[in-house]
């Protein structure tokens, strides 16, 4: 039946699986992890004991446990959290499992870069009369993040490839897509494990290979403009 927008018919997320998968909470992982890691850097550097010790235990805390627990407590854990009735979808649950995980790691990145900022732009900013937050978006935030880009696209890259352990909450992602297929009869063969796993390894290496030479690439034009 012919429906839905131009003219696809409507899947449901328990249907999704492979590749598209993977990219979905590699992608949304980072998007929500980022900001939330930046936040949490910030916390990490502020003069309020309170939100310092706060963001520390959070670090700390993440990072001391594997990804799949917190996949595991996502799924198991997080519908208490909600309304009677409120279940969210397996999908929903994993993006905030790697976005909680992703942003512990992404705050330890980024506290580098602020702490390579020397304390004389600081106190410049300050002498301007520059607000707080106005001083990181303008001054101390765009250098930091350009001092860390490496840091960034290597969490990218570890995050894109611990996605295929969705598989402890029931999620199929690339790698559990191709082990799927080696349990079908119409695709059983004695050369399904080797092509599955070279192909596998290849879409992969192809991404990651991407990402690291895109990030190459950016570190040339930055570098290009504060040599200017």
């Amino acid at each position: 039946m012919w429906g839905g927008i131009f003219g696809l018919s409507f899947v449901s997320q328990d249907r999704w699986g492979g590749l598209p998968v993977t990219l979905i909470l590699a992608t949304f992982g980072l998007a929500f992890g980022f900001p939330l890691g930046i936040l949490v850097a910030l916390g990490r550097r502020s003069r309020l004991p309170a939100i310092r010790s706060l963001c520390v235990l959070y670090v700390e805390l993440i990072r001391g446990v594997p990804l799949i627990s917190l996949l595991f407590m996502a799924s198991v854990m997080f519908p208490l959290f909600m309304p009677p009735g409120v279940n969210p979808d397996k999908l929903l649950k994993a993006v905030i499992g790697t976005s909680i995980f992703a942003s512990a790691y992404m705050a330890e990145v980024i506290r580098g870069g602020l702490q390579a900022i020397p304390k004389g732009q600081i106190e410049a900013a300050q002498a301007l009369g520059l607000s707080y937050w106005k001083m990181m978006r303008l001054i101390v935030m765009p250098q930091a993040l350009k001092i860390v880009i490496p840091g960034i696209v290597n969490s990218f890259i570890s995050l894109f490839q611990d996605t295929s352990l969705v598989s402890i909450i029931g999620l199929f992602d690339l790698l559990g897509m191709v082990q799927a297929g080696f349990n079908d009869p119409k695709w059983k063969s004695p050369q399904t494990g080797n092509t599955g796993y070279i192909s596998l390894a290849a879409i992969y290496f192809i991404f990651c290979f991407s990402m690291s030479r895109y990030s190459q690439s950016v570190e040339r034009r930055t570098n290009r403009g504060l040599k200017k």
